[in-house]
C-alpha cells in the first residue's frame, strides 16, 4: 500500500471521527431494487467502523436482514454542501452479538438513546467497509480501500472507560483548557466522551468538540503522555 493511500485513508477516518450522524442507505425489500435512505446516528469503534443502533421493526433493519449491503454517507452541514467534505462508507452491516461492549460508548455520544438501548427490540449493527469514497473538498476525490481506512485496534479500546473516568474526575480543569487552546471555546464545563487512536471528544455546554492526536495512540500509557503534553501546552497559552 502506498504512502498516499494510507494518508487518504487516515484523513477519511479522521473526518468521520468528528461526526456522529449520517444517512444510511439500504436495498429496499418493499420496493425491490430501489435504495432506501434513513437518518442514522452512529459511533465509530476504535478501528473506524460505524456502529448503529436500530430497531428490529424498522424498515432499514428488514432491508439489512434480507441483504446486508449498505452505505453510510457522513457530511456536516455547510452553506455550500458541494464544497464541504464528505465520506461514503460502503460495506456490509453485521448484527453484533451483544450490546454491552459498545453500549457505554454509544450512550456517551447519544444519551437520548438510553430508552432505546434498554429495549430488547434494538440491536447494534457494525458496518464493515468494503470501499470508502472520500471527498475532501473541490477536486479532492478518492476511493479508499478498507485496509487504508481502518486502523489497528490495541488495548486502548478496553482501557477507554478507565481513562474517561480518570480525566472527568481528576482533570476537569485540563479539559476546559483544551477547549480554549484548540478550539477557542470558553467552556464552563467539559466532559470526556470518548478516546480512540486518532483523538478524543469532549462534551461542552453547547456542543461536542473533537481533538486530534498528532500521532496514533494505542494504549493508556501513550494516551497519558499525549494528554499531559496537550495540557502543558494549553496551560502555557492561558492568559
Amino acid at each position: 500500500m502506498s504512502v498516499a493511500a494510507k494518508d487518504m485513508g487516515k484523513e477519511a477516518r479522521r473526518f468521520v471521527r468528528g461526526q456522529h450522524s449520517g444517512v444510511l442507505s439500504t436495498l429496499s425489500q418493499r420496493l425491490e431494487g430501489y435504495p432506501f435512505g434513513s437518518v442514522a446516528p452512529f459511533i465509530l469503534d476504535h478501528s473506524g467502523c460505524p456502529v448503529i443502533l436500530i430497531s428490529d421493526i424498522a424498515e432499514h433493519t428488514k432491508n439489512i436482514a434480507a441483504d446486508p449491503r449498505v452505505s453510510l454517507i457522513v457530511q456536516p452541514y455547510s452553506p455550500d454542501m458541494q464544497l464541504a467534505g464528505r465520506v461514503t462508507i460502503i460495506g456490509q452491516a453485521q448484527r453484533l452479538a451483544d450490546k454491552d461492549t459498545l453500549g457505554p460508548r454509544y450512550l456517551r455520544f447519544h444519551p437520548q438513546a438510553e430508552n432505546y438501548f434498554a429495549m430488547h427490540g434494538f440491536q447494534f449493527y457494525r458496518i464493515e467497509p468494503v470501499r470508502v469514497r472520500y471527498i475532501g473538498g473541490f477536486g479532492r476525490i478518492h476511493w479508499v480501500d478498507p485496509e487504508a481506512y481502518r486502523c489497528a485496534s490495541g488495548p486502548l479500546a478496553l482501557q477507554e472507560s478507565d481513562i474517561i473516568a480518570h480525566m472527568n474526575q481528576d482533570h476537569c480543569d485540563n479539559l476546559i483548557a483544551y477547549c480554549r487552546h484548540v478550539h477557542g471555546v470558553e467552556a464552563t464545563t467539559a466532559t470526556m466522551l470518548g478516546i480512540d487512536p486518532d483523538g478524543f471528544d469532549l462534551g461542552t455546554d453547547a456542543t461536542v468538540l473533537r481533538f486530534a492526536f498528532a500521532a496514533p495512540v494505542n494504549d493508556a500509557g501513550a494516551a497519558r503522555q499525549a494528554l499531559a503534553a496537550l495540557a502543558q501546552t494549553a496551560r502555557g497559552t492561558c492568559p
